[in-house]
Parts: structure tokens; sequence; C-alpha cells
């Protein structure tokens, strides 16, 4: 069992753009997951109804969400029911982290530590690819729920589904932007953005 971490964890368990780019569905297709966008927006950024309108809220493609999202699997994890990856629950057990340190961080990550009761050893967890990272992100969480009112943040969203300590910061994966190797991908959960950072030192990420 290959898990994955960073200060957002995963455990593989099952296997365990600007510009157009359109899209045409065809037989055998893959099973993409849906992005989780209900609402639609003129040029102006105002709320419109959506029908007709052909944008990501009134397709809908891909597969649904399944409700709940996530299972609490009472031993420091959490089940992603959309893509099968297990997280660590808690997302901020290593604080700032160089990108290096993170790798090495997960490798050896293992029950006992960041309230791990898991069974798990070092080497089945390992840090998230930057689409596993992505897949965390709900990009419509000011349409949804945290604890009765409106959630502001992804990381704020995340935490009303079982996530502990979710910062409202960049958080490293495993991927490395090809046009500089020497910078990393990272999700930013505060601002709900795809970024790259160095992976020197004096710039650590969780």
């Amino acid at each position: 069992m290959k898990k994955t971490a960073g200060s957002l964890i995963v455990a593989v368990m099952a296997v365990v753009l600007c510009g157009l780019l359109p899209a045409k569905a065809l037989a055998a297709v893959v099973d993409l997951p849906q992005t989780s966008q209900t609402t639609c927006y003129d040029a102006a950024g105002t709320l419109i109804d959506c029908p007709g309108t052909g944008q990501d809220g009134d397709v809908r493609a891909g597969v649904a969400w399944p409700q709940p999202r996530f299972t609490d699997n009472n031993d420091g994890t959490l089940t992603d029911n959309l893509t099968g990856l297990v997280w660590l629950r808690n997302a901020n057990c290593n604080g700032g982290i160089t990108w290096d340190g993170a790798l090495n961080w997960a490798k050896n990550l293992a029950d006992g530590a960041c309230g791990l009761t898991d069974g798990s050893v070092a080497g089945d967890w390992r840090l998230p690819n930057i689409l596993e990272l992505e897949s965390l992100v709900n990009i419509d969480y000011g349409n949804d729920s945290c604890g009765g009112v409106t959630c502001i943040s992804p990381a704020e969203w995340l935490t009303a589904r079982g996530f502990d300590d979710v910062g409202n910061d960049h958080y490293f994966s495993s991927s490395t932007r090809i046009q500089d190797q020497t910078h990393a991908l990272q999700i930013d959960l505060g601002a709900n953005s795809r970024r790259s950072r160095p992976r020197i030192p004096h710039d650590p990420g969780r």
C-alpha cells in the first residue's frame, strides 16, 4: 500500500490552461470527476442562470461527487470517496518545510506520528502529485456550507469535511515546474490557485 503525504498527505489505496481547448465526449474516455461548480456568471462576474450557457455550472460534466466526500477512518487518515486516495487528517503536522524536506518527511512518515494509528510504516506514504493535490479543491466552495455558514476558502471547506489544521496557505506537490525545475508546483488553499515556488530552503511550504 503506497500512501501520499505532504502535510496534506495521501495514500493511494485503490491503485492506491489560458486558451481555447475544446473537449468532445468520445467512447472509452477517462471518467474525470466533476469540478463541483454549480453556478454561472456573465462577463462582468454577475451570477446568472446556468441553463443554456454551456458553462461548467451548466454542463457539470464528469463523475458526480459522492456524499459524503470523505470518510474518517478513525486512525489519523481520511479516505476520499471520489478518488480513493487516503490522506493524512492533520494538514499541518510538519509546519513549514522545504520541498526536498517534504519529500523525505513523507517517505519516513509512519504509525505513531501525526496522530496516525493506521499501522503504516516508513515508505507507505508519499507526497501527492499536482493533480492529486488539486483533486481536493472545491472550486465552488463559496456556494457550500461550512458549519452552517458560507465557506470562505478551500481550506475552510476541507476543515468542515474532516481535515485538521488546514492552512490558508500553499501546499507542495511532488511535481516540478517544467519551465524551471528549481520550482515545485503547489496549491494555495487560501487563494484557490496553482502556483510554483522555489525548492530552496528560504521559501518553505507545507
